[in-house]
């Protein structure tokens, strides 16, 4: 049975994690260690984790379902990097069939076959891409962002452009206004055209 560690199952969201009415649902286990990362315990060793199958979460989130259906909203996949999981996320997609409204908030930091798998269950991709500047995503994530860019290429292949948004954060210390544009541009050239542009609020360090 494929079962995987879930961290957090958040109920009644507002167009927070998608439209409608959505239950965030974040998985542990994450390729990047994000300086300012508001989530450390998604790759924490020492987190609680519920080892679940997608039947098991159905059986968590069907209680909102009236809800879901009719506020078009759904289940929102988050973490850590939930498409570290495509098989599970394939598989819930059957156990809760066509009409919840499915999103995953990732960083495409994943092997591409996983892109894909994703790609078939999903139907809205926000995609954290801190910065297309490698030395600045590097300096941020402490990953490059080679494969990012390539799965995100991909992706729009695959799902068209009306299905994935992109997110570009303004972060104080690693990337500029002007930095930022850069990456709108470049990935306007490759297809994008949902953006979600806003800045991190960093509390000052004690």
């Amino acid at each position: 049975m494929n079962k995987a560690p879930v961290i957090a199952v958040s109920r009644h969201r507002m167009k927070t994690d998608g439209d409608g009415v959505t239950t965030l649902v974040c998985f542990h286990g994450c390729p990047l260690r994000c300086k300012w990362c508001i989530n450390p315990f998604s790759f924490d060793e020492n987190t609680k984790k519920n080892m679940l199958s997608p039947a098991e979460l159905y059986q968590k989130t069907k209680i909102d379902s009236l809800y879901f259906l009719a506020t078009g909203g759904g289940v929102t996949f988050g973490g850590g990097e939930p498409l570290l999981y495509a098989d599970f996320l394939k598989e819930f997609r059957q156990e809760c069939g066509n009409e919840w409204h499915l999103c995953a908030e990732t960083s495409l930091n994943v092997p591409a076959e996983n892109v894909i798998k994703a790609a078939e269950c999903i139907d809205v991709f926000y995609v954290d891409c801190k910065d297309t500047n490698p030395e600045i995503y590097l300096s941020y994530t402490g990953k490059d962002n080679a494969l990012m860019l390539e799965n995100l290429r991909m992706l729009i292949n695959a799902v068209g452009s009306g299905r994935i948004v992109v997110r570009l954060p303004l972060i104080p210390e690693y990337n500029t206004e002007e930095d930022r544009q850069k990456s709108k541009k470049l990935l306007t050239r490759m297809g994008v055209t949902r953006f979600d542009l806003f800045d991190y609020k960093i509390k000052e360090r004690k």
